[in-house]
C-alpha cells in the first residue's frame, strides 16, 4: 500500500493522503463487524488491528508528506520504500520506539505517542533514515551537573551509556547509514522526536508558565496540524459504518 501510494501520486498526481483514506475505509469496510450508523459498535478483526494505526503514520509521515523535506530528500527516502525489504520498511512507516530507565534491566518498546516522553527516561528512535537519543528532562539536567562523573553515580553513569551503544549498533549494522541525532528535552533537535510522535490532545494552558516550557518536565506538549490517533480511529469507525460501497 505504501508503494502504490506513492506510485499513484507520481504516476497520476493523486493526493495520496485522501487515496489513503478512501482505501483504508474500503478496506476496513469488508472486514470490520459493526452495526450500520452506530460506530461503537465497529470492530476490527484481530488481523487487521494494528493495520489502521500504520496507515495513520504512512499518511503523515516522509514517505508521502512533502512538507519540511527537499525534493532531493523525499526522492531519497523513496527511493529506498521500493528497494528494502518488508520488515525496513515497516520501521520507515511506523518508527520503533524504545525507552531506557532505571527500574528497567532493559528497554522496553514504548508507544510512538507524546505520553512516552518521561524526564527520568532515555528514548531511543529509529526511523530506519535516523537514529535518535533523546534525553527526558530531569536526565539531561542530572547530565549538564555531571552527576554521571561523580562517584556513586555509576548507575546514572550506565543509564547515559547504554542508549548511546545501541544507537551506535544501528547505525553501524545498516545501510545507508542513518543519521544519529543525540538531543534533549526542550532543544530543538527533539523535533527529530516530536514530529513522529501522535500529538494527542494539548492540555489546558497553565497561565503561570504561559509562553515557557513546562519547567517539571512531565507534560509534553505537541502541536500540530495532524488528528490525534485516537480521533482518527474513531473518524474511520465513523466512515466505515455508512459506507455504502
Amino acid at each position: 500500500m505504501a508503494r502504490y501510494a506513492v506510485y499513484k501520486s507520481i504516476s497520476d498526481e493523486t493526493a495520496p493522503v485522501r487515496w489513503i483514506d478512501r482505501y483504508l475505509i474500503h478496506f476496513i469496510h469488508q472486514f470490520a463487524t459493526y452495526q450500520k450508523d452506530h460506530a461503537n459498535t465497529c470492530q476490527f478483526p484481530s488481523q487487521i488491528a494494528l493495520y489502521p494505526e500504520f496507515m495513520f503514520h504512512l499518511r503523515r509521515g516522509n514517505l508521502i508528506q512533502l512538507f519540511g523535506c527537499s525534493p532531493d530528500e523525499t526522492a531519497y527516502f523513496r527511493h529506498y520504500l521500493f528497494r528494502e525489504n518488508v520488515d525496513n520498511i515497516l520501521i520507515m512507516i511506523q518508527p520503533s520506539l524504545d525507552s531506557y530507565a532505571f527500574d528497567a534491566s532493559e528497554p522496553n518498546p514504548a508507544p510512538l505517542s507524546k505520553t512516552s516522553i518521561k524526564p527520568d527516561q532515555i528514548l531511543i528512535l529509529d526511523t530506519f533514515f535516523h537514529v535518535v537519543v533523546f534525553s527526558g528532562d530531569t536526565i539531561a539536567k542530572w547530565k549538564a551537573a555531571g552527576y554521571h562523573q561523580q562517584s556513586g553515580y555509576e548507575s546514572f553513569a550506565a543509564l547515559l551509556e547504554a542508549p548511546l551503544l545501541d544507537a551506535e549498533n544501528l547505525v553501524k549494522n545498516r545501510f545507508p547509514m542513518p543519521i544519529k541525532v543525540i538531543c534533549d528535552q526542550n532543544s530543538s533537535q527533539a523535533r527529530f522526536l516530536l514530529a513522529v510522535l501522535d500529538p494527542g490532545v494539548n492540555s489546558a494552558p497553565n497561565p503561570q508558565f504561559a509562553g515557557t516550557a513546562d519547567p517539571t518536565g512531565q507534560n509534553q506538549e505537541i502541536y500540530s496540524d495532524d488528528i490525534p490517533l485516537n480521533d482518527f480511529l474513531d473518524h474511520l469507525k465513523r466512515k466505515v459504518v455508512s459506507f455504502e460501497g
